[in-house]
C-alpha cells in the first residue's frame, strides 16, 4: 500500500470507531509514496476544529481500515486522511514521574505536553531471550498473603483473578503504594471517573507520586483508545528498566475490559469470531503484553500484576482461561480475601528460602496444609459431625488465619507475617503436631506459648 503527500478522501464507510478508505497503488499515488504498513499512524480531518489520529488495523488491497482513537462521531465521508508514516509513539524521559496521562498519552493532570522529550515507538516485539536472566529477586509487598505464601518476584507477570464488586482497585493500589519497586507504572483501562480519581489521590496522599507514571483510559474515552493503553505502560516502563535499571512494577486494571475493547473493534471489522464472541487470536494478543515482563541481563526489571476479572465468576471465561496459560500463576481475590487455594506464584521456588528466612517454606507449606484440615472441619461441623478436640483447635487455628493473614487490609513485613506464623501455629498446636523440623521448632516456635 501507499502513502501520498496529498491527502486522501475516498472514505468508503465509517463503522463504529472504524473508517475505511480507498488507498491507490504505489505507481498511482504519485511522487513521495511510501508504504503504508499495519500499526502506522494517520490524521483524519473533516473540518479545521474536527481532527484525530487514527491507526491503521487492517490492509486488504487498496483498502486500508484505520481506528480513530478520539472515535468518529462528527466525522463524514467528506473527511480527508493523511498517513503520517510511522506507528505509535509515546515520550519517554524522566520527566515523566509524577505525570498523568490519557490512554494516547496526553496530558490529563494540566501540566506540560512535553512536545521537546524523546518519543519512543510503542509495541515493538519482546525482549531475546538471550538478554533474559533467571528470576532471583523478591519483590516485598507487606501483603502477608502474598509475601509469605506466594512470593511475587521480580520480573513476573501475575494477574489477580476476582470478580466485579470486590476491592480489587484499591488491593491494587496498596500494592502500588507498598512494593519495594523503584518505579510503578499504572495503566487504567476503562475506568469510571471515580476509580481514575481515587487511584490518583491514593498515590498523592501516599506520598509515592513521584515514583508514579499513570495512564489512564476512561470509559468515557473511545474504546479503541484502551488498546493502545497497556502498550504505552510497557513501553516507558521497558525503558526506565533498560535505559536507567530500575525495578519497575506495572499494574494494569482491568484486562478483561481490554479484551472486551478487542472483541468490539473485532465486530467492527467483521472479524470471524471464536470463542463466546472474542477473536481467535485473544490469547496471542494478551501474550504480547504480558510476555513485557522481563529482568534484564545488566539492567533492570519489568514486573507485571494485572486485574482480570472473571464474569460470572467463571474461571472458564476466555480471558481468564487463557491469561491462566500465559501468566505464572494468579492471585484470587473474593470475599475482601485472598484465597490460598486458588492462588498460586509459579515462581516463588527461586525466593523462598534462598533470599527470605530459612523457616519460610517450612512454616508456609505447614500452615496451608493445616487450613485445609480446618476447612474440612468446618464441613464436619455445617453437617453435624462430631468434632474431637484437634478439630476444635483446627477451627480456632482457621478463624485466625483469615483474620490474621488473608484478609487483603492486612499489612506487615514478610519477618513479622513469618513471627506472626510460629505465634498462631503455637497458640493452637502443640510442636508434635506440625511435622515441621526440629532445628527449626526449636529455633522459632514460641516456647512461652507452649509452656502456658
Amino acid at each position: 500500500m501507499a502513502l501520498s503527500l496529498v491527502r486522501f478522501k475516498k472514505i468508503l464507510s465509517i463503522v463504529g470507531d472504524i473508517i475505511k478508505i480507498e488507498v491507490p497503488a504505489i505507481g498511482e499515488a504519485g511522487l513521495g509514496a511510501v508504504e503504508v504498513r499495519l500499526g502506522d499512524l494517520a490524521m483524519i480531518e473533516d473540518t479545521a476544529a474536527l481532527r484525530s489520529v487514527a491507526q491503521v488495523i487492517r490492509i486488504e488491497q487498496e483498502q486500508v481500515s484505520l481506528q480513530v482513537f478520539s472515535g468518529t462521531r462528527g466525522f463524514s465521508t467528506q473527511a480527508s486522511v493523511h498517513f503520517l508514516g510511522h506507528p505509535m509513539r509515546v515520550t519517554y524521559s524522566s520527566n515523566l514521574l509524577g505525570r498523568v496521562f490519557s490512554g494516547t498519552g496526553e496530558p490529563l493532570d494540566g501540566n506540560s505536553r512535553l512536545e521537546f522529550d524523546p518519543k519512543v515507538p510503542i509495541g515493538v516485539a519482546s525482549v531475546n531471550p538471550l538478554r533474559r536472566t533467571v528470576p532471583a529477586r523478591m519483590i516485598r509487598t507487606n501483603v502477608p498473603m502474598i509475601d509469605l505464601f506466594n512470593c511475587l518476584v521480580e520480573s513476573q507477570k501475575i494477574p489477580i483473578f476476582s470478580i466485579p464488586g470486590e476491592p480489587y482497585n484499591a488491593f491494587l493500589a496498596r500494592i502500588g503504594i507498598q512494593a519495594d519497586a523503584d518505579l510503578v507504572v499504572f495503566a487504567g483501562l476503562g475506568l469510571l471517573f471515580d476509580d481514575y480519581h481515587f487511584f490518583r489521590k491514593t498515590f498523592e496522599d501516599a506520598g509515592v507520586f513521584g515514583r508514579t507514571v499513570m495512564f489512564c483510559n476512561l470509559a468515557t474515552a473511545p474504546i479503541v483508545e484502551r488498546l493502545i493503553t497497556p502498550d504505552l505502560a510497557l513501553t516507558v516502563a521497558e525503558r526506565f528498566a533498560v535505559e536507567h535499571g530500575k525495578r519497575v512494577l506495572v499494574l494494569l486494571t482491568d484486562m478483561t475490559t481490554y479484551a472486551d475493547a478487542m472483541k468490539e473493534i473485532g465486530v467492527a471489522l467483521e472479524r470471524v469470531p471464536a470463542n463466546r464472541g472474542y477473536g481467535g487470536d485473544l490469547y496471542s494478543q494478551l501474550a504480547r503484553r504480558y510476555e513485557k515482563a522481563c529482568h534484564f541481563s545488566g539492567a533492570g526489571s519489568v514486573t507485571i500484576l494485572a486485574v482480570t476479572t472473571m464474569p460470572g465468576n467463571d474461571v472458564t471465561h476466555p480471558v481468564p482461561d487463557n491469561t491462566g496459560y500465559i501468566t505464572e500463576g494468579q492471585f484470587y481475590l473474593h470475599g475482601g480475601m485472598l484465597d490460598p487455594f486458588g492462588s498460586l506464584s509459579r515462581l516463588k521456588q527461586h525466593v523462598i528460602g534462598k533470599v527470605t528466612r530459612e523457616d519460610h517454606a517450612a512454616l508456609a507449606n505447614t500452615m496451608i496444609r493445616l487450613y485445609a484440615a480446618a476447612v474440612s472441619a468446618e464441613q464436619k461441623q455445617a453437617m453435624a459431625f462430631d468434632l474431637s478436640p484437634f478439630d476444635l483447635r483446627l477451627l480456632e487455628f482457621g478463624e485466625s488465619f483469615r483474620r490474621r493473614f488473608m484478609d487483603i487490609n492486612v499489612s506487615m513485613p514478610l519477618e513479622e507475617a513469618l513471627d506472626l506464623g510460629w505465634q498462631t501455629l503455637a497458640e493452637c498446636f502443640s510442636p508434635e503436631e506440625l511435622v515441621i523440623k526440629q532445628s527449626l521448632i526449636d529455633k522459632y516456635f514460641p516456647r512461652a506459648a507452649e509452656a502456658g
